[in-house]
């Protein structure tokens, strides 16, 4: 199979497919590992389908809260669906490929789709911020005007920003190998592919991780700051175990997204470990998207009260 192509009235070649290395070389290994990778994929798409029905189902749910979590739900799904089934396929397969126009897809939308869990993550911290420490005013702010037009802002942006990033990625010539240690195109990986200079393409990488990851998160840092001294000001109780639990899922999912997400592109690019990067890119992309309806579920007394009554109904019947 050819694998690459010589331009013509050049010596550049460029990559007709690339080869994904990130799996395990052993066939008891790839077994096991696929069964773990397909049950945390089902466990996935049904847990925030789940989520997304109750939410739209319930009319006591119909807040801007949980109108966040369903987008939030939504693109969980779709951020494994852009890496696990093409893993699963290349781990039961001889054929371990992905065509360039695959691998370009794969990169960019797992990269918005990143973008997109930092911004809606930051839009539930601005509405965690306004609806403790702004409670009387919190229906006027967070009108259904402003949380619709802050969802399709999150998507519209997240979508538009990897454009760039994708388009100067593939545009550099891969004429080193075109065996990616990785089991997805990510960018690193694919960063030390290429056979030029690649400090212009560093530079983006990192300035849209400052901005996008480092950004947001400094942003929740704020909301939170500001939520923590107006909940120490109350002097109820009750009022302050309340207001804590609102915030206590959202900040157990800021927390598990953002530390692997942190390390792994606000670090200096010459700091590529390719068995640690795998590692940790299946916990951002499987695992944590796996977490999230189970923390909010169970964090969640609505949500809980909700589950709890389906299933009496269902089991009674």
């Amino acid at each position: 199979m050819v694998f690459y192509v010589v331009l013509e009235n050049s010596n550049q070649t460029t990559v007709e497919k690339f080869i994904l290395l990130g799996l395990p070389s052993i066939y008891s290994l790839q077994v096991v590992f696929s069964l773990l990778l397909f049950l945390m994929y089902t466990m996935t798409s049904l847990g925030n389908i789940l989520l997304i029905i109750i939410v739209k189902s319930n009319s006591r749910l119909q807040t801007p809260m949980y109108f966040f979590l369903s987008n939030l739900a939504i693109i969980d799904i779709c951020y494994s669906t852009t890496v696990v089934p093409k893993l699963l396929t290349n781990t039961l397969s001889k054929d371990k490929s992905i065509s360039f126009l695959g691998c370009a897809i794969q990169l960019y939308f797992h990269a918005a789709l990143a973008a997109a869990e930092c911004l809606i993550l930051t839009i539930m911290a601005f509405d965690r911020y306004n609806a403790i420490c702004k409670p009387l005013q919190y229906h006027m702010i967070m009108n259904q005007k402003l949380c619709h037009g802050l969802a399709v802002g999150c998507w519209i942006v997240s979508f538009s920003t990897p454009v760039h990033l994708t388009l100067y990625t593939f545009r550099l010539p891969f004429c080193k190998s075109n065996r990616i240690e990785h089991f997805f195109c990510e960018m690193p990986p694919l960063l030390h592919l290429a056979c030029t200079d690649i400090w212009f393409n560093e530079i983006l990488e990192y300035s849209a991780a400052i901005i996008v990851v480092g950004g947001t998160f400094a942003l929740i840092l704020v909301s939170y700051f500001l939520i923590l001294s107006t909940i120490l000001n109350i002097k109820s109780t009750k009022q302050k175990q309340k207001a804590f639990s609102t915030c206590a899922s959202h900040l157990s999912v800021v927390l598990l997204f953002y530390v692997t997400m942190l390390f792994m592109h606000l670090r200096p690019p010459s700091s590529y470990f390719p068995e640690q990067d795998r590692v940790i890119a299946i916990f951002y992309t499987v695992v944590t998207p796996m977490l999230n309806p189970i923390i909010y579920s169970i964090r969640n007394k609505e949500i809980k009260v909700f589950i709890q009554k389906t299933l009496t109904t269902i089991f009674v019947r």
